[in-house]
């Protein structure tokens, strides 16, 4: 490495944000540029390490260790040290087809399994890999690349989602003709409408890159559900192979006393809705408010930090988000140990914001909703809950068990419901005839992404379950790679 001893010489560290209090009142990215001087110094804190474990993509204890697309971690850090900008993006585009995305929200499982983190605060591996992205971007070196010549083959991609766009980049760089089937009225599935804008700007940032992939030779269109719009018999019949890259999009609900009342929504619906008005300038059908509103956002995760981040932005009276879990401890716990992913307690952004609006973390831990409370109109204004003890069951699994006189209500006249996701949506997988595995999700194996349908792919969360953004990048290439296979007989994709 260019400086052997860095990482004992510089400290981690992170660059500037706009402070929470001033950026909840707009839409925009909040974090602020990193002087060149300061992303070698952190690139420099790369260890030598011998064996790193930072770019494996391996699964530990049922979450991500490194990182699932493999990117050449240690390599782009030194040529970041020796100001070598250019090939460090000609490395991190090697294995990342977006890097731009996942330097904004991956939650960086390859920082977590830094070996410099055994002992130290890890590489800021995520923020570097942002900043190699956007001055790819500021510089002219990412350009259009079209392919020098066609197949003559068509594939076409169902979601425009991680997954699909990673595919259609992949299959398109091998020359087949792609066309990319979207049934919102924008390209980017989760990363247009799942990802609130200040965590990823969609015009700047999600449009900039969808924009370069028309100008590669990628169709997109949009406003087309397969299966109702277009029939899937006309899809198979016009195009030499498919990939689905439908996503996990069946929310899980809540069937609680009082589920019908008013008020009660999924947190993607919000999310959605949101955004749209965000693009749009003003809000739309289905726009959700939370101004004014005392708020409770059930399920932790992501997504319910995104509804709080969103719901500060709307100018709530109150937010507060219940999680069934116990609160992570500060520091890893002995069955969380390195290089698995650190299961600690930490402030995202959302919760950020809330503490500098309210006054406090705005997660309530080891509570359960068990009812909600509606007034004689028939909207909800209130949330009843108890807090839980997990406790082992006669078959040993660890079950919640109510305390007894630990119920309240939380005052709420808007409840969001972010408790994850089923599975994909079964109409087109209906439609098509595709096995599934008891979790009625694309039965593919992965690393072959075949479905029971010949020349039929799946990729992403609709063949493993909900996941990370980059498992999605990773499985949306390595579909692509078999699909070219299927209709070349060989590949040369990665």
């Amino acid at each position: 490495m260019g400086k052997p001893t860095g990482f004992i010489d510089y400290l981690r560290e992170l660059p500037p944000e706009q402070m929470p209090i001033e950026r909840v009142r707009n839409w925009d990215e909040f974090h602020l540029p990193m002087e060149e001087e300061k992303l070698r110094t952190q690139g420099a804190r790369c260890m030598d390490c011998g064996t790193p474990f930072c770019h494996t993509g391996d699964m530990l204890s049922g979450m991500a260790s490194g990182c699932p697309i493999n990117n050449l971690i240690p390599e782009w850090n030194d040529l970041i040290y020796r100001g070598l900008w250019k090939e460090a993006l000609a490395r991190l585009h090697k294995t990342n087809n977006f890097p731009e995305f996942t330097g904004r929200v991956c939650p960086a499982p390859c920082e977590g399994s830094c070996v410099l983190g055994i002992t130290n605060p890890p590489v800021t591996i995520k923020n570097i890999e942002y900043s190699i992205a956007e001055r790819g971007w500021e510089e002219g070196w990412i350009v259009a690349e079209p392919p020098q010549k066609r197949t003559g083959k068509k594939v076409a991609i169902i979601g425009s989602g991680p997954a699909g766009l990673s595919a259609a980049a992949q299959l398109n760089k091998a020359g087949h003709w792609i066309t990319v089937y979207e049934r919102a009225d924008r390209p980017g599935g989760l990363l247009m409408y799942g990802i609130p804008n200040m965590k990823l700007d969609k015009q700047d940032v999600v449009m900039r890159r969808i924009e370069l992939l028309k100008a590669e030779g990628v169709q997109f269109v949009c406003n087309t559900e397969v299966g109702k719009d277009l029939p899937t018999e006309m899809l198979l019949k016009e195009f030499d192979a498919v990939v689905l890259c439908t996503g996990s999009t069946r929310p899980r609900d809540l069937p609680i006393e009082g589920r019908d009342l008013a008020g009660i929504h999924f947190a993607m619906d919000f999310l959605t809705a949101n955004t749209k008005a965000v693009l749009e300038g003003q809000p739309g059908d289905g726009y959700l408010s939370a101004a004014g509103k005392d708020v409770v956002i059930i399920g932790g995760g992501d997504t319910g930090t995104d509804c709080v981040g969103t719901s500060i932005r709307h100018g709530s009276n109150s937010v507060v988000q219940v999680e069934i879990m116990p609160r992570p401890p500060l520091e890893r716990a002995a069955d969380n140990p390195w290089p698995e992913y650190p299961k600690v307690y930490r402030l995202d952004y959302g919760q950020e914001e809330a503490v500098a609006k309210f006054g406090n973390d705005p997660r309530t831990y080891l509570t359960t909703a068990t009812g909600f409370v509606g007034n004689d109109r028939g909207q909800v204004e209130g949330v009843r809950t108890v807090q839980v003890e997990w406790q082992r069951d006669e078959q040993g699994r660890f079950t919640p068990k109510h305390v007894p006189g630990s119920e309240r209500v939380l005052p709420a006249q808007l409840v969001l419901l972010a408790m994850g996701f089923l599975g994909p949506e079964q109409p087109l997988l209906d439609s098509l005839g595709l096995d599934r595995d008891p979790r009625s999700n694309i039965k593919a194996d992965y690393g072959q992404y075949a479905t029971s349908l010949p020349g039929v792919f799946a990729a992403g969360d609709c063949r493993r379950g909900q996941s990370l953004v980059v498992w999605a990048f990773n499985e949306g290439r390595g579909a692509a790679r078999e699909c070219d296979r299927y209709l070349m007989g060989t590949t040369e994709l990665p």
